[in-house]
């Protein structure tokens, strides 16, 4: 025999689990974590030691990069190459936290940007990847011990063709 269920006992058991979804939801977007599926657990201002002027020899050229301190959901990023006293390159950069996860975005010589996604990171790495990107697939940035930073570009875990690296140390504000 069916019996028509008591609201107040519907209330206790309601009212608790919905309180402590709604606890759990504003706990997650005041830490600016994500919390999608796949995501290293990281806050955009856990990356914010990538910010600064940085640069060094590359080659035969000079690489530059300029990041903004972490202001809301976003750290900004210029970098440019020099050869012979010109610039041969450029790109806009972007280092921003979205409902789905934080995205490193490059948008090479002004074109539109390419998004790569944080997949793994802490206060000295944060991993990006993109595996439907033709190259890179992977961008990589270390902080070392003796404050310098190397960028990695490549195609991705265990393929070594392509790669470079770039040694930054910090340059003079601008």
């Amino acid at each position: 025999m069916w019996t028509k269920p008591n609201p107040r006992s519907f209330a206790r058991i309601l009212l608790p689990a919905l309180f402590l979804a709604a606890l759990c939801v504003a706990k997650s977007m005041g830490t600016g974590k994500q919390s999608a599926p796949g995501d290293p657990g990281v806050s955009i201002q856990t990356l914010g030691w990538i910010s600064g002027a940085w640069g060094g020899p590359h080659d035969q050229t000079q690489v530059e990069e300029y990041w903004t301190d972490v202001g809301g959901n976003m750290i900004l990023g210029v970098g440019r190459t020099l050869a012979g006293g010109r610039t041969v390159f450029f790109e806009f950069l972007r280092i921003e936290a979205r409902p789905d996860g934080i995205y490193y975005v490059a948008q090479p010589k002004g074109r539109p940007g390419a998004d790569f996604k944080l997949t793994r990171g802490n206060e000295a790495e944060a991993i990006f990847e993109n595996p439907a990107h033709d190259f890179p697939k992977r961008i990589i940035y270390r902080r070392n011990a003796d404050g310098t930073i190397t960028a990695r570009i490549d195609g991705g875990m265990n393929v070594a063709a392509g790669a470079q690296e770039f040694h930054y140390r910090p340059l003079k504000k601008m």
